[in-house]
């Protein structure tokens, strides 16, 4: 892999990183609600989750989910259920502002391990990963080493954009000064979590 290729791969990644999504969502509003050590567990939870799909197309079931019509629905249905169910509970939680007390609610571990489930059950990322990086392989070369730096690539990139977002996120928290703009806020993005979850159901009965 020439560096020309790997900047090209690079560009891509950081645009693909910055555009919301459930993860981008997530890291926003933990942020908000946690502060930023609270989010850190968080992005840890999302590297891990995208690590998982990125071991999957290298062993060649990234493609096979993209031509099973059943697994990539199967998927997806859980992939936005679990979107939609976290929307719900988002627009249930009261406005908190203590951070010492909202943490009491949902530890790191819960946070990690809410986030695996954010990026693990998104289909539409695998599916990406899979047709993104065979365009980025080349073939004569050694393959297992290319997938190692285009997924550490990924990752290193998506860390330091979702870490973006959670300082984004504090800032915005230190202009809550009250109970009901908390609420308000958490209605926003359990809103756009029930969104996301919502466009899945949609892109798989326009693929079908």
């Amino acid at each position: 892999m020439t560096i020309e290729w790997w900047l090209t791969y690079l560009v891509t990644t950081i645009i693909l990183s910055l555009s919301p999504g459930s993860g981008a969502i997530n890291t926003m509003s933990t942020g908000i609600s946690y502060g930023f050590r609270g989010a850190l567990p968080s992005i840890a939870g999302l590297q891990v989750g995208l690590l998982i799909h990125i071991v999957l197309v290298g062993i060649g079931l990234g493609t096979l989910l993209t031509q099973s019509m059943l697994a990539f629905d199967i998927l997806k249905w859980l992939g936005a259920g679990y979107l939609i169910w976290l929307g719900i509970q988002q627009w249930r939680t009261a406005g908190a502002l203590d951070l010492k007390a909202v943490s009491k609610a949902l530890p790191g571990s819960g946070l990690f391990k809410r986030a695996i489930l954010v990026n693990l059950t998104n289909p539409k990322s695998i599916v990406f990963l899979a047709a993104l990086f065979p365009q980025f392989i080349i073939p004569h070369q050694p393959q297992g080493i290319q997938y190692l730096i285009l997924g550490a690539t990924s990752i290193v990139v998506d860390i330091i954009v979702m870490i973006g977002y959670a300082t984004l996120a504090t800032h915005v928290a230190k202009w809550i000064k009250e109970p009901h703009q908390m609420r308000l806020l958490n209605r926003i993005f359990g809103s756009l979590f029930i969104l996301v979850g919502t466009l899945l159901l949609f892109a798989r009965r326009a693929n079908t």
